[in-house]
């Protein structure tokens, strides 16, 4: 790096993120511990090195995987708050950064060089922790690709004491990976725990971070990865072409069952291990119940002292090159390097693929026999075929790392799937798909990828191909659906719901405020984000109450149920000028609006027409007004006349009031009669 530690020490990135002390350094990037001076937060801050920082591939997949990784919200996994680069384009000031949650403890590198092996319930218990991180990675399409001691950090925070595990650096390692500006260094991830496929092909998918936690399972069990070599072409070799061999090889009490998880997890042949880090997780918390291992306490290591920065040079310049850390070491893509010794793998390593493949296996041969010169002249023909080999692998491995790995994506852009699968196929990588509405792009054609066409990816990478479901459609929402309900179908569609009191119609068939119909109407095509009006019931319309009065009880009810109302006796009430018997009015009145099927009480006359008893005796004369609910004026009703004579023969000569005068039942008619 050109500024030293000193130098970013004090540093303020972005006008917000202030740098304090230095974590722990690497070959690509260093972590500090810093301040987010506007939420005023501790964070942990890993500033990349400057090299990166004006490389256009590197800057789209470093933002593109921040982005992913800020996605995942997860207890054990090491939360991303922001990424952004600071300095001026174009200077060797110019840095990428990342800002992280701040884990304060230290690392399972750091507990396995205090403790070696751990027991088995710690083993168990950080192991599930990382799976279950790695788990919601994968859901999300997220692969790590770099899983290892030094990306699992334990910090405070749990309870009684206990460390909380945390996965780390999902993403970067891709991000990295993907620079064109990799002719000094190149990270691939960490030897002693690549997988075979990410040896020969570069390719890392969620199988690969399986086999790497197998890897990690096996060193908590034993306290050493199970392979070491003098070179990591070595290492490789034996991922490529040899199993994995049981934990209890190494340590004689384990039961069979983690011996058997080890080994399905770091199987060669991918398909054999399970699909992902969930699938590893439930077969693991499978086992720790049948072995009755309890949840334990995972102990917060110390963290080591972060390496101190270089003195100036000897003309005071400052050392450009970046010393390696045990939490990420890079590897000159054209040099031997120091492959992990038997305490377990000290950095990030990068292998042409051609070299791991082409390395010979270790000969075991004692040599302690006189050797003849035909078998002399056979063991130096061989070791010439090694050299070249061997010459051959760098350069073809120098090919692979400068530029074999990476391809560019196809533009597949107007292609159908098939298309797009074989024209993806073609160029090594691997087609994912996802469907979104586009106005112009016809149904199932492609809209565009993620990378982007041109951009540049890893041989085998997933490239995410957005295919068009074609314009909108207005969902079928039928008659009677609740507005809550049109709406939300209407916003899934993409389109926007609209309503206005306004137009709601009155309907007898659909219930008050259900919807009764959207326009445009169910089935039409729309562009992305246009109105569609809700129309709501307001029920049945309201009617006119029809006149009965003066009509015959009877009727009137027949004429009040035909109009759509439910009609009752409200009671009696008197008119001069309605019969017995007929409606004299109605409540609610004649002609007031109301809603249909409402009740409208009947009240009917109780007026009485005088009969005409003129001429009659008076014995049939008060008979028939008795008959019609009246009564004589003055007859005590107990036989007396009450003075009118008892006569069978007195005739009535007049009354009062007159024949047919309507008067309230029960009134008094007075009679004159003859002496």
């Amino acid at each position: 790096m050109t500024r030293t530690d000193e130098n970013l020490v004090g540093a303020l990135l972005d006008r917000r993120y202030r740098v304090d002390g230095l974590l722990a350094r690497g070959g690509m990037s260093s972590v500090y511990r810093g301040v987010d001076t506007r939420l005023d937060r501790p964070v942990a801050i890993k500033i990349m090195d400057s090299r990166f920082a004006d490389d256009r591939s590197f800057v789209e997949r470093f933002e593109r995987e921040a982005r992913s990784a800020a996605k995942l919200h997860h207890p054990h996994v090491v939360a991303v708050h922001d990424q952004g680069f600071d300095g001026t384009p174009g200077t060797e000031q110019r840095r990428a950064f990342l800002v992280m949650e701040l884990v304060d403890g230290g690392t399972l590198r750091d507990l396995l060089d205090e403790r070696g092996a751990l027991t088995l319930p710690q083993v168990l218990t950080i192991a599930e922790d990382v799976l279950s991180a790695l788990g919601a990675a994968h859901a999300a399409g997220l692969v790590h690709r770099d899983v290892k001691p030094e990306n699992v950090l334990i910090g405070r925070g749990g309870q009684a004491g206990s460390g909380v595990v945390k996965v780390g650096d999902f993403g970067l390692v891709r991000a990295v990976a993907a620079t064109a500006n990799t002719t000094g260094s190149v990270i691939l991830g960490t030897v002693a725990y690549l997988s075979p496929e990410q040896v020969t092909s570069g390719s890392a998918s969620e199988r690969g971070d399986v086999y790497s936690v197998g890897i990690l399972l096996y060193e908590m069990l034993t306290g050493h990865v199970p392979y070491t070599a003098d070179t990591p072409i070595s290492v490789a070799y034996r991922h490529v072409n040899d199993d994995v061999p049981a934990p209890s090889a190494s340590r004689a009490d384990l039961p069979p069952a983690l011996d058997d998880l080890v080994l399905r997890a770091t199987r060669r042949d991918g398909e054999a291990r399970p699909a992902d880090a969930t699938e590893f997780l439930e077969q693991l918390r499978e086992i720790r119940g049948q072995l009755g291992i309890q949840r334990t306490a995972v102990p917060i290591p110390a963290p080591q002292r972060p390496p101190q920065p270089p003195p100036p040079g000897p003309t005071g310049s400052e050392e450009t090159t970046p010393p390696e850390s045990d939490a990420e070491r890079t590897v000159p893509a054209m040099q031997a390097v120091t492959a992990p010794t038997a305490g377990g793998p000290t950095g990030t390593q990068a292998l042409p693929r051609s070299t791991a493949a082409a390395a010979p296996a270790p000969d075991d041969t004692s040599g302690d026999q006189p050797a003849t010169s035909h078998r002399r002249g056979r063991w130096l023909a061989l070791w010439l075929v090694a050299a070249l080999l061997l010459v051959g692998g760098v350069a073809t491995g120098g090919w692979w790392l400068l530029s074999g790995r990476y391809v560019d994506v196809p533009d597949i852009s107007g292609m159908d799937r098939q298309q797009a699968t074989q024209a993806l196929q073609n160029a090594e990588l691997t087609p994912t798909f996802e469907e979104e509405r586009h106005n112009t792009v016809p149904s199932g054609t492609s809209i565009r990828t993620d990378p982007p066409a041109g951009a540049q990816a890893l041989r085998g990478d997933r490239v995410t191909v957005m295919v068009s479901l074609g314009k909108p459609v207005v969902p079928d929402i039928q008659p009677g659906t609740s507005v809550e309900q049109a709406q939300q179908a209407i916003e899934q569609a993409q389109l926007t719901p609209t309503r206005d009191e306004n137009t709601d119609q009155y309907s007898t068939d659909v219930e008050e405020g259900a919807v009764i119909s959207v326009s445009p109407q169910p089935g039409t095509q729309a562009n992305i984000g246009a109105n569609v009006a809700v129309v709501v019931s307001k029920g049945p319309e309201p009617l006119p109450v029809p006149s009965v009065t003066g009509m015959p009880r009877d009727e009137a009810f027949t004429t009040l149920q035909e109009a759509g109302f439910e009609p009752y006796d409200a009671g009696e009430d008197f008119s001069d000028e309605v019969a017995g018997g007929h409606v004299v009015r109605t409540e609610p009145a004649s002609g007031d609006t109301v809603d249909q099927g409402s009740r409208i009480g009947v009240y009917v006359s109780n007026a009485v027409d005088v009969p005409d008893v003129t001429g009659r005796p008076l014995p049939d004369a008060r008979q028939l007004l008795s008959d019609a609910g009246l009564s004589v004026a003055g007859d005590s009703g107990d036989g007396d006349d009450g003075g009118l004579g008892g006569d069978r023969f007195v005739l009535v000569v007049g009354q009062d009031p007159e024949a047919g005068t309507r008067v309230k039942r029960g009134s008094k008619v007075t009679l004159s009669t003859l002496p």
